[in-house]
């Protein structure tokens, strides 16, 4: 059993089999980051929340790692959250469902040894608003999937882009993978965490 964090992201992932559903096989993380919402309920990987918990826009939380800062400057992330499971894992026929994106994150100054401040600076509103877990009745477990991209110099999502429909309709079948490579963005977490229907 492995005790590197990252390999036990890889592990959790491959388990759901949110590695190959969602994220490709090649993928190795860098970052380390959970969300935390309003109510106190942290989206720890493969946790189990309830709607409510998980209402309200979150916070995103980095974890002290290593001090990301290189030579070109601070970088800024991506986040989003989709659901491989709409409307059910059976029958994902809406696969991907896109729940939020948010551009412009920086995570927080301080280095790993000083871990008083987690909390990830939000510079942009989101693209996507942030839209709460929903499974529909009778549909079983939903693996609600957050992934971190690093974003290229000056990145903003342009005006006209799917991701800022927020209607129910324009939200279903998209691909987070595929955002992130028309945009040249970097893949460098993930995480998620489960919701069950009510029957």
């Amino acid at each position: 059993m492995s005790t590197d964090p990252l390999s036990s992201v890889i592990v959790s992932l491959e388990r759901e089999k949110i590695i190959p559903d969602v994220i490709p096989e090649a993928f190795s993380p860098s970052v380390l980051f959970t969300v935390i919402y309003p109510t106190g309920k942290e989206g720890l990987l493969g946790s189990e929340l309830t709607r409510e918990e998980a209402f309200d826009e979150p916070e995103i939380n980095f974890m002290p790692m290593q001090n990301n800062i290189g030579t070109e400057g601070e970088p800024t992330y991506t986040l989003v959250m989709t659901d491989p499971d709409a409307p059910s894992r059976a029958e994902p026929k809406f696969r991907q469902f896109r729940h939020w994106v948010i551009t412009g994150i920086k995570s927080p100054i301080e280095s790993a040894s000083e871990t008083t401040n987690l909390t990830a600076f939000k510079t942009k509103t989101s693209t996507t608003p942030y839209r709460p877990p929903g499974p529909p009745p009778g549909t079983g477990l939903h693996r609600y999937t957050f992934l971190l991209f690093e974003e290229p110099a000056g990145f903003s999502v342009p005006q006209g882009a799917v991701e800022y429909g927020a209607e129910m309709t324009q939200r279903r079948s998209w691909n987070a993978i595929e955002f992130g490579k028309k945009y040249g963005l970097k893949l460098v977490g993930a995480s998620y965490f489960l919701v069950r229907s009510t029957e």
